[in-house]
């Protein structure tokens, strides 16, 4: 197989994983909330006042606490395992074509710099 040919399929394998196992999860919950009016465009004028009466600066500010990260990695370590198992089923595949039709105007991926250079192992 061409190296074109395995960039475009990784890019469309990319698009889906993105759509079915990331962002259709509960971070579609998070990210449903108002958004806060910003005058200065970068949110340094937006403040949150906490219960105790803090006043917290948005680009301060947790927008997802702890448990609701530990949710969301475990929601999607979940989802890119069942893709990854499930991927060679035919009705499967078929369910992958159709979200790939949403995200077909998503701009074209390209290499993270940092992941592409990682060759260290942790620990």
């Amino acid at each position: 197989m061409k190296r074109q040919d395995e960039e475009r399929i990784a890019a469309q394998l990319a698009k889906a994983m993105a759509m079915i196992c990331v962002r259709n999860t509960m971070l579609e919950g998070i990210h449903s909330g108002r958004v806060p009016v910003t005058r200065t465009g970068d949110f340094s004028d937006v403040f949150v006042t906490d219960g105790d009466g803090n006043q917290i600066p948005w680009t301060e500010l947790s927008r997802i606490d702890d448990d609701e990260m530990r949710d969301l990695m475990r929601q999607v370590v979940n989802r890119l395992y069942t893709f990854q198992v499930r991927f060679g089923e035919p009705e499967f595949r078929a369910f992958v074509d159709r979200w790939l039709g949403a995200a077909h105007h998503w701009d074209e991926p390209t290499l993270d710099a940092g992941l592409a250079k990682s060759t260290a192992w942790p620990g």
